[in-house]
């Protein structure tokens, strides 16, 4: 299958991020599983996770990106399976398409995370307690919540400004350069400039733009309180070359 440009775009810009994945991996041994990825798209963490003998519900609205999803998954077999029986196995990734503020499982979950700044792509306090509230009902008694905040920008440090991501693709060409982060009271607007380059050389380009909302980490743990989830501990994600860094909100279901 050739993936389509929403799937595309979502590896160029997200896909080579590897800084949380540690952390990622750390929480889901002491948690145990299963785990309930919040915004999967094209499965950066879903996979990871997997590939390390964890079963996940990968939760995203765009069936695009799924569709990407499920087609990576079907390529391995769940750790210690052999290809006899993975195919009577229970599948180490599956799909769930829907949105974050409005979602059921069938099984309970022992971990959930939301990486990414996952919450502050939600258009408000009110849409991230309904996507806590989900959550809340996902997770089995003492069950984790780890999500990912920018809690505010940095200050400019002079640094040049980074390098495009380039992935190169059936002999297609893309790169998105991040050209600014506009930063307006409690948000920042991140504007990158995508360009194509078919494989006889001809350039398409287009703006791109996402907004997300800031706020402090103590913000998030009072609405998630009124989710029935206490707080649990903080982490902090060194920034990267090319990302800032960012704290990680733990939050448990009270048992």
């Amino acid at each position: 299958m050739s993936a389509p440009a929403a799937a595309i775009w979502h590896d160029v810009e997200c896909g080579s991020y590897a800084a949380d994945l540690p952390l990622w991996e750390e929480l889901a041994e002491r948690c145990g599983g299963p785990v309930l990825e919040l915004g999967c798209g094209t499965g950066r963490v879903a996979l990871h996770l997997a590939r390390r003998g964890h079963r996940v519900f990968g939760l995203d609205r765009d069936p695009e990106l799924l569709a990407v999803l499920a087609e990576r998954a079907a390529d391995f077999s769940p750790t210690g399976v052999g290809k006899e029986s993975a195919a009577d196995s229970e599948p180490s990734v599956v799909p769930v398409e829907a949105d974050a503020r409005s979602f059921e499982l069938a099984d309970p979950v022992a971990l959930a995370l939301a990486p990414t700044h996952l919450l502050q792509l939600l258009p408000g306090s009110a849409e991230r307690v309904e996507c806590l509230r989900c959550v809340t009902a996902a997770l089995r008694p003492g069950g984790l919540l780890a999500a990912t905040i920018l809690e505010e920008m940095p200050e400019p440090d002079g640094a040049p400004p980074p390098l495009p991501d380039v992935r190169e693709v059936d002999g297609w060409v893309y790169s998105s350069l991040a050209i600014e982060a506009a930063i307006g009271p409690g948000e920042v607007i991140v504007r990158r400039l995508r360009q194509t380059v078919s494989p006889e050389g001809s350039l398409s380009e287009e703006p791109n733009e996402v907004r997300i909302l800031t706020f402090a980490a103590v913000t998030l743990e009072s609405e998630a309180a009124t989710a029935g989830l206490v707080p649990a501990g903080r982490h902090e994600i060194a920034p990267t070359e090319l990302h800032v860094g960012a704290t990680v909100v733990l939050l448990e279901k009270s048992n």
